[in-house]
């Protein structure tokens, strides 16, 4: 068996580029919600020492120095672009397993050439979208993500690391920081560090006994693929244990109630749809919303609630009701101005793993029934437009976006027009 991974560099920068040809050799960034911070650097702007998660603020003069391009976040733009990449790899392989939104794993198994293969199918990508991939084969899932990495970093390989013979992997773990290495976490990393693992290598020539009684089973699958046994299957992939979705409003704030659970209504529908696309459920559920910590000259006020469903869900109807039954609950007659809103999902597992009840109230294969006609309406038409009524059209809450650019390929009315 024999797995690719694709996986497009540096999406975000390279979906802007793909509109501003002129960007192509020079630095770019891109900025997370309310441009707080810098989420996505092109290599140029990796070259100038630009970390990821560094506040705007803090580093708007050496971006203006540099004349680096900067952008606000377009999901509507990235998604799209995610769409296509994946409708071309699909294509390639009866066996397309979308991780991300920019990655993707294929089934090579009886490609006869798989190196030029992936060469021709990396060009065929790059040629159609105008996003750059790098791909990484390998026997395990692991290692084909690691070998992705090399593919990036080295032009030589043609878009296109190999790690296929037992001379190829043990090169490739000598040289691969442990921290680095696909489900190793930071502490897992800490914790190797102090025993003398630096490196893939040093990890896989430890006895298998050593690692099942100081590591999970997560931990120890790891330690098998490294060695090239392929033992995780696409549903036992690494899922987020929790998601949060927030956002700080403009101006002083919100202190209308509609306009508070408008927002948190939106908030909870990202999180449900966000578990849906990684086939996931939560138990519990955290909605807040905070007024500006920095304001002494206004009241403050903090809400912050758990909620915990009887019964795991990724129901949008569920969640919102939920939600909103609970900000309702917790409201203040008091005037507040609320200047960050969120929800927070957690206690999350697969989908294919719920336990029912048998005091459930909810018609669980409805509601699946329901989500899944949504999802596919939203996909092809566009984000929310199937929509809870109670999540609105009001722009009060909105992201500051300063340096958005527009939705090429989902709005006709910024479709691009050429001067010929």
């Amino acid at each position: 068996m024999l797995y690719g991974l694709v996986d497009c560099n540096n999406f975000f920068c390279s979906c802007e580029r793909v509109f501003h040809p002129e960007l192509r050799e020079r630095p770019v960034v891109v900025l997370s919600n309310n441009d707080g911070c810098i989420v996505a650097r092109s290599n140029e702007a990796k070259a100038l020492g630009l970390k990821m998660g560094e506040p705007f603020y803090q580093v708007r003069k050496v971006l203006e120095d540099n004349g680096v391009a900067v952008f606000s976040s377009n999901y509507a733009l990235y998604g799209d672009m995610s769409r296509r990449v994946m409708s071309l790899l699909s294509r390639y392989t009866p066996h397309l397993d979308v991780y991300s939104i920019d990655e993707a794993f294929l089934d090579l198994e009886g490609i006869a050439d798989v190196n030029q293969y992936c060469i021709d199918m990396a060009r065929h990508i790059r040629r159609g979208t105008g996003i750059p991939v790098s791909v990484g084969v390998a026997p395990t899932k692991t290692l084909a993500k690691m070998a992705s990495k090399f593919a990036k970093k080295y032009p030589g390989y043609q878009s296109v690391a190999m790690i296929d013979t037992p001379e190829k992997r043990e090169k490739a773990l000598r040289l691969f920081p442990i921290e680095d290495v696909w489900g190793i976490g930071r502490r897992i990393a800490r914790r190797l560090h102090s025993v003398g693992i630096t490196t893939a290598w040093d990890f896989a020539q430890r006895p298998a006994e050593w690692v099942k009684r100081c590591f999970t089973i997560t931990g120890l699958r790891t330690w098998q693929e490294l060695n090239g046994r392929d033992v995780v299957s696409i549903d036992e992939l690494p899922h987020k244990q929790t998601i949060c979705t927030s956002r700080s409003f403009p101006d002083q704030g919100l202190s209308e109630l509609k306009d508070v659970e408008e927002a948190l209504a939106n908030f909870i529908s990202s999180c449900s749809r966000k578990l849906r696309e990684q086939s996931t459920v939560c138990e519990a559920m955290t909605i807040f919303a905070y007024t500006s910590r920095f304001r002494e000259d206004i009241p403050g006020d903090y809400i912050h609630a758990d909620i915990h469903f009887g019964v795991a869900t990724n129901s949008l109807t569920e969640m919102v009701d939920a939600g909103i039954q609970t900000l309702r609950a917790y409201w203040k007659p008091t005037r507040f101005f609320y200047k960050k809103a969120g929800c927070i999902v957690w206690a999350i597992s697969r989908a294919s793993a719920v336990q029912g009840s048998l005091f459930d109230s909810v018609d669980r294969p409805k509601s699946q029934r329901l989500m899944q006609a949504i999802d596919t309406i939203n996909r092809r038409n566009g984000r929310d437009t199937v929509r809870t009524a109670i999540q609105g059209y009001s722009t009060a809450w909105h992201l500051k976006s300063q340096y958005l650019s527009h939705p090429y390929t989902t709005s006709l009315a910024h479709i691009l027009r050429l001067k010929i």
